[in-house]
């Protein structure tokens, strides 16, 4: 069998074995080891109760990593999640103590309850894979994955995430019901316990890295770079956005397309790829026009499906 043979089979089985807990949504699995293997973080934006914290738990145990969940509220400050440095009496020195942040796979649960100065806390972390402590550089642990999540219906004490920490997450999902034959179904097996405990440990962080190199060695022919790239520039033309996707979009778009083509078990990228992206990438990136304020999520992913079908496929 061949690597790249090998290496679908691998990321076929990690969907599967995460599909054991978190029943009838494989689209949404699939979405998540996207961003797992394209080595982006994924902003999940649902209601409660659907699964969000069980996908961030099943993928941990799948890929053998560490995993914290931090439950953001409005009095959490960033030495919550960073850590701190603590004296220590006996050696007469301050000692590091790792905050929860220092982890494989990061749940930041609720993460527009908490305050901008402690949302900010991760954008370091997020961005460079490092958290600077009283001017010493702290490594995080590889893979690094960050699942926040937020309820897109309830706004009452919650502050809005802003635009550079939104660019910072390569992928938004949204999980949502399950069909109703799934969800009799997991009210059949949670008699037998619970669906975490049906998940286990496929690979190892260390393969994951290895994944994560294979990905990038996907090919993405020059026409190909060169529709992404149209796409991104028509957000920032479109007269219904008044910011458009950054350079950094582009880049994860680019990433995300490579992660899906892998995961599909072909070593090149489709315009299918990008185009079955484009709005899980962008759209929390872009801001509609002045005019438009409050139109919400759903008109901006429209807007970027309206550009999708302008700009020209290449042959």
């Amino acid at each position: 069998m061949s690597v790249a043979a090998e290496s679908a089979r691998i990321v076929s089985q990690l969907i599967d074995n995460i599909g054991q807990a978190l029943l009838g949504k494989r689209d949404v699995i699939r979405m998540a080891v996207i961003g797992l293997l394209a080595d982006g973080h994924v902003l999940i934006e649902d209601v409660p109760g659907v699964g969000k914290t069980l996908l961030g738990r099943a993928l941990a145990r799948s890929i053998s990593g560490t995993f914290r969940r931090i439950q953001f509220t409005p009095d959490l400050l960033p030495s919550d999640i960073l850590g701190t440095n603590v004296w220590n009496a006996q050696s007469a020195t301050f000692v590091f103590k790792p905050g929860p942040v220092f982890a494989n796979v990061i749940l930041a649960d609720e993460i527009n309850r908490t305050t901008p100065r402690t949302q900010s806390a991760l954008l370091e972390a997020m961005n460079d894979r490092q958290v600077s402590i009283d001017g010493t550089t702290h490594e995080l642990p590889a893979p690094f994955l960050v699942f926040a999540t937020q309820n897109p219906f309830e706004f009452e004490g919650t502050y809005p995430l802003p635009e550079s920490q939104l660019d910072r997450f390569m992928l938004r999902i949204r999980v949502g019901y399950p069909p109703r034959d799934e969800e009799l179904r997991m009210l059949r097996e949670h008699r037998e316990g619970e669906p975490i405990d049906r998940v286990r440990t496929l690979i190892s962080p260390e393969e994951v890295l290895q994944l994560q190199q294979q990905v990038r060695a996907v090919e993405v022919h020059d026409d190909l770079a060169g529709y992404l790239l149209d796409i991104v520039q028509a957000t920032r033309e479109n007269e219904h956005l008044s910011v458009g996707a950054s350079p950094r979009a582009a880049l994860n778009l680019y990433r995300a397309a490579q992660a899906a083509a892998f995961v599909d078990g072909r070593d090149y990228v489709t315009p299918d790829d990008i185009k079955s992206l484009a709005v899980p990438v962008l759209a929390h990136r872009v801001i509609a026009s002045s005019q438009l304020y409050g139109a919400g999520s759903t008109f901006v992913e429209q807007v970027i499906r309206d550009i999708l079908d302008s700009v020209p496929v290449p042959e």
